[in-house]
């Protein structure tokens, strides 16, 4: 299946980078940084603001997107990356805020081509649409503390001309994407982003996991 670009490349430079987009930013920089890789592959280039940071952290990282106005490193789809790069060739691979564009009978099919091409991890941000709730406790000379719960609104997804799906609607619980998540990954840790809760990080593992 072919894709294109969906928005124009000013989409991703004019009121694109809210205060909550880069708390997700840090949120994925952080989740990468942790994994400790010396090279990354970024599906999604966007306005290449993560990849420039770990750029500039002495990260090599390689980028892939659909649109080549956007300048990537390689242009083309996360549904078919065996067609640029061979098995395990990065460390640690970041997906986010992408595979809810493509069609949800992609998602999986994505999933195996990160896993071919990562060789240990893989970072990955959806959209996670629900209710929430957020408490904050700050007492003197003590760390914050937030609490944070999230109601799925179990309402139909429709198309919007960019999401194709995304959790918390019907029929994209989160237990059914861990689900399928587990078939493919280890799952070391998933989390709503507590300053941005419409994204929810997962921390995946290859390594321990056949590639199929």
């Amino acid at each position: 299946m072919k894709f294109g670009a969906q928005v124009p490349r000013e989409h991703y430079f004019k009121d694109y980078d809210t205060k909550e987009r880069f708390i997700s930013y840090w949120y994925q920089i952080d989740e990468v940084l942790r994994t400790n890789p010396k090279n990354v592959l970024e599906i999604g280039v966007g306005n290449k603001t993560v990849s420039n940071y770990l750029k500039n952290q002495g990260i090599e990282v390689t980028t892939v997107d659909i649109d080549p106005s956007l300048e990537p490193d390689r242009v083309g789809s996360v549904t078919n990356l065996r067609k640029f790069f061979e098995e395990g060739s990065f460390d640690t691979l970041l997906c986010a805020e992408v595979l809810e564009h493509l069609p949800f009978d992609c998602f999986e099919v994505a999933l195996k081509e990160m896993k071919y091409v990562a060789k240990n991890f893989v970072i990955l941000s959806l959209p996670y649409f629900g209710i929430e709730f957020m408490f904050r406790f700050k007492v003197p000379l003590v760390k914050e503390k937030k609490l944070l719960f999230k109601i799925p609104y179990y309402r139909e997804h429709r198309f919007d001309g960019e999401h194709y799906w995304e959790i918390g609607k019907k029929g994209y619980s989160i237990k059914f994407i861990l689900k399928i998540l587990s078939k493919l990954f280890v799952i070391n840790r998933y989390y709503y982003i507590a300053d941005n809760p419409y994204h929810m990080i997962f921390a995946l593992d290859v390594k321990d996991k056949e590639i199929n």
